[in-house]
């Protein structure tokens, strides 16, 4: 097969499952727009509120590392996939059948728990094409894609309750999204059974047994980046308490986020396979100077700071992705983002803790938290590089 025929078919494996992470993305931000209000509704505290969110995180990302194994030793990749997609979309619209705060946050906990299933396989899936058409692109790609998905959801939500409807009949609607999600799948599924084909220049990596330095390394700088970047759960409550920003307000700004994380990693995508490393270290300095605009700005300055949020949001999911797939023989794939996942969702969670206190005591702290650690992880990140070139 030549080599143009294979580019253009490792272009139209990359939309395929863009489209199908779009339709996702549509379900599941869309529901996580009101879970909080759904379980405030049903009667949950605080406390329930915010352990839900916390512990779901924990749980979606918790588990790659297992998925991410076991797709990695049987490389049945799509089974993953159908499996992770079916619970993932299907817990979403069975909220509406919810009729008390345990069983909506049981349902909610099991659409992380999807995710988390689905997840390293896509990853991996994903990285066959990077060898043809780069792996900043195929990433920025697909995260541009998803966050389209993620923009128009909440939207979407947030019409049906403007128009009187109930948070029963927001996720009613999700259902239509959660079943587009399932046939695209299912139509990707036919045209592409095995996408490792796409992959016909796999590097030659020295490493046969366990993860190099560099990759640890990454892991770290990953976990700094993860501690640091305030869930936005705690930017709303943030929003909601100081009358910074209207309520009506706090679904746009969300939305905007989620349209910045897919502008910016579309751009910064194929800037990582022009000039390399650099377009990651440009992304996360530039993400990682959000919280003294989200936490101590007006309307307008606050805005910037969601923006910024959402550049660091994309470069999570893109560039970074594309620099572990660049770094990871194909046979591990799968394992190492599962573990990377992993090392980033308890870094959040301890993160997310942390900076829930710290709030409570002092803003100004919070934001000197927040930036420290995500400047931190831009050298952790430089001697990865340079691990790397060594090995």
């Amino acid at each position: 097969m030549e080599k143009k025929n294979i580019s253009q078919l490792a272009l139209q494996f990359v939309i395929i499952i863009g489209i199908v992470n779009l339709f996702a993305d549509f379900t599941y931000e869309g529901a996580r727009s009101i879970n909080g209000a759904f379980l405030a509704s049903l009667g949950a505290s605080a406390v329930a509120v915010g352990f839900v969110a916390g512990f779901g995180e924990l749980v979606g990302y918790g588990l790659r590392s297992i998925t991410g194994f076991f797709a990695s030793k049987t490389h049945k990749y799509w089974i993953f996939a159908f499996i992770g997609y079916a619970v993932n979309m299907l817990a979403v619209p069975a909220l509406a059948l919810a009729g008390n705060w345990p069983v909506a946050a049981m349902l909610m906990i099991a659409e992380r728990t999807g995710r988390a299933i689905r997840k390293p396989a896509m990853e991996t899936m994903l990285s066959f094409s990077g060898k043809q058409i780069g792996s900043g692109w195929v990433f920025g790609l697909n995260e541009f894609l998803d966050q389209f998905g993620a923009t128009v959801g909440p939207l979407v939500v947030a019409f049906v309750l403007f128009m009187k409807g109930s948070y029963h009949d927001g996720y009613v609607v999700l259902f239509v999204s959660a079943l587009l999600c399932i046939g695209a799948l299912i139509v990707a599924r036919i045209l592409f059974p095995k996408p490792q084909d796409l992959n016909k220049q796999e590097a030659v990596y020295l490493q046969t047994k366990g993860f190099s330095r560099a990759f640890w390394l990454y892991v770290l700088a990953g976990g700094f980046v993860a501690a640091g970047f305030a869930d936005f759960s705690l930017i709303a409550f943030h929003f909601q308490k100081t009358a910074s920003v209207a309520t009506h307000w706090i679904p746009i700004f969300y939305a905007s986020a989620m349209a910045m994380a897919g502008v910016s990693s579309l751009f910064f995508g194929r800037l990582f396979d022009k000039i390399g490393f650099k377009s990651l270290l440009a992304s996360f300095f530039l993400g990682s100077f959000f919280a003294p605009f989200v936490f101590f700005g007006n309307f307008l300055f606050a805005l910037i700071g969601m923006l910024l949020w959402g550049i660091g949001m994309g470069a999570q999911d893109s560039i970074l992705k594309a620099v572990l797939s660049n770094t990871i023989s194909l046979e591990k794939r799968s394992m190492a983002f599962g573990v990377f996942d992993t090392g980033f969702g308890i870094a959040w969670f301890l993160g997310s803790v942390a900076m829930g206190f710290i709030y409570t005591k002092s803003i100004l702290a919070l934001v000197v938290f927040s930036m420290l650690l995500q400047l931190v992880a831009l050298p952790i990140f430089i001697l990865a590089m340079k691990q790397e070139k060594t090995t």
